[in-house]
């Protein structure tokens, strides 16, 4: 059990495990997304152009899968301790959602998010109603409109990984909760190696490849955050 009281600032930084327990597919591993569909027809800038309507069809379909899971327990627990320890910060790869949809703040999502869409020339569109887009052409140019989400060829979103960045390096404790801690850009945000790190925990009910970088390791499932972590 970790007692947040003991931490200025805590960082929760959250990936696929976060969500799969409330049924959320994952993307990667075994039965992933891209075991089944090829991110070279429906996840890159090419497939989009060649085809949007088709890529729109695959990010909608996603959105209402997403909206047919819940959000589990450890979703409402980080909600609920952010409203007695303003200083928790979440950082998450995931772009289900599922934070925000528990009552959650997310301070960074770093792969963007299914609930925005986004025009080259005029920003960003909050599109968070229903599994179907709202509209799929910008109302000011006519342009399809792409998911706000970082796909395969993609650069990363500097701006959220600088919030991110800044976040954890202000932070006392970091947990890092059902991610392999491996997969890069977002892995290279985990502070093992800065001169004064935090507190590092890892929440995973398996092993990963960054385990043993980690101060303390507790092998539980993310819906059992309501007893590994207090106020």
């Amino acid at each position: 059990m970790i007692a947040l009281s003991d931490y200025a600032r805590v960082v929760v930084f959250t990936g696929a495990g976060m969500s799969a327990e409330s049924g959320v597919p994952t993307y990667r591993g075994r039965g992933g997304i891209w075991q089944q569909y090829d991110y070279e027809d429906y996840a890159c800038e090419s497939a989009f152009r060649r085809h949007p309507q088709r890529v729109l069809d695959f990010h909608e379909l996603r959105r209402e899968q997403v909206l047919g899971c819940e959000p589990h327990a450890g979703h409402a627990h980080l909600a609920s301790l952010q409203r007695t320890h303003p200083s928790l910060s979440i950082v998450t790869q995931n772009i289900d959602g599922m934070h925000q949809r528990a009552g959650g703040a997310v301070a960074a999502e770093l792969h963007g998010s299914l609930w925005r869409l986004r025009c080259a020339q005029h920003g960003v569109v909050e599109d968070a109603a229903a599994g179907r887009f709202a509209r799929r052409d910008c109302a000011q140019c006519g342009r399809p409109l792409r998911p706000d989400i970082t796909w395969f060829g993609d650069m990363i979103d500097e701006a959220v990984f600088a919030q991110a960045r800044a976040l954890i390096e202000m932070c006392s404790l970091f947990v890092c909760i059902g991610t392999s801690a491996v997969v890069w850009p977002a892995a290279g945000l985990i502070p093992f190696d800065v001169r004064q790190r935090p507190h590092l925990v890892e929440i995973n009910p398996e092993p990963t490849d960054g385990s043993a970088r980690f101060d303390q390791v507790l092998r539980a499932s993310a819906s059992a955050l309501p007893e590994l972590l207090v106020p």
